[in-house]
């Protein structure tokens, strides 16, 4: 682990990506604590306020400090979008190892159904979960899950299509081991790493759908703080205070970029070739 992480650290963009989600992951957890201002109190006098001493980066149209809702809506934003791609990873994941253990038949109907759905973009078959389960943000979290699914079954299957031919595997068929402990106890932890990569780059992907989905009104809902509800409501403001769109964007496009860059950083850690 501490090689791995070495390696990371040699490449420029894992050293980038690593020091932004660090620091991400420092304002998630302690948002709450370093806001200067509560984001929810709203000031008719600080109305459209531009950066100042008392506002680092100004006020929206109800006077609430923008600094202190991008602190909070990290929590909103990111860790949903975190525990999205998780969910549709572990998912995919196990789509795709049983198919690639099964064979046959059942790995082509498997593999065609996944095939079918991947045909539709991510966002379009996100919008169409979100309306068939209604606007909110834990139904926004099931459709970006739901949604990236099917990519992670097909790389998750082609990597477990070389761990089915290794002898351990055939060790433990010839065992007489049940299929899901050669699935979850012997196949998936060999398949681990590139899905790791994988998942990180995705979780970029799943920040600006979620965003994406929140600016629609299908994800978050008012009051809450998440990054891309915040865009939706200052775009009718944009020309008077530009700052309110500027700052959720900026926050949105950096980790996107963080997770990117961490993304490429560890396919160059963990390919055995280097």
């Amino acid at each position: 682990m501490i090689e791995i992480l070495k390696r990371l650290l040699r490449t420029p963009q894992g050293a980038l990506g690593s020091l932004i989600i660090l620091l991400t992951i420092i304002l998630v957890v302690f948002g709450p604590w370093l806001a200067p201002h509560d984001p929810q109190a709203m000031s008719p006098l600080a109305r459209y306020k531009g950066p100042s001493a008392d506002f680092w980066l100004g006020t929206d149209q109800y006077g609430r400090d923008i600094l202190s809702r991008l602190l909070m809506g990290g929590q909103a934003t990111v860790v949903m979008a975190v525990a999205a791609t998780v969910l549709g990873t572990l998912f995919g994941a196990l789509v795709g190892t049983t198919s690639a253990f099964l064979g046959g038949r059942a790995d082509e109907a498997i593999m065609r159904t996944v095939d079918a759905v991947m045909s539709i973009p991510s966002l379009l078959f996100a919008l169409l979960i979100v309306n068939l389960l209604g606007s909110s943000t834990f139904n926004a979290l099931m459709a970006v899950a739901i949604a990236f699914a099917p990519g992670m079954a097909r790389i998750t299957r082609s990597v477990a299509l070389t761990v089915r031919k290794q002898d351990y595997v055939s060790a433990a068929v010839a065992r007489g081991e049940p299929s899901r402990f050669i699935i979850v106890r012997e196949m998936m932890p060999n398949v681990v790493a590139p899905v790791i990569v994988e998942m990180t780059i995705r979780i970029s992907f799943a920040i600006m759908l979620f965003a994406t989905l929140s600016f629609l009104g299908l994800g978050a809902q008012p009051p809450s703080t998440e990054w891309g509800l915040m865009i939706s409501e200052a775009r009718a403001y944009m020309h008077r205070s530009p700052w309110m769109l500027v700052w959720p964007g900026i926050a949105i496009a950096t980790v996107a970029i963080g997770f990117n860059l961490l993304g490429d950083g560890l396919r160059d850690a963990l390919n055995p070739r280097t």
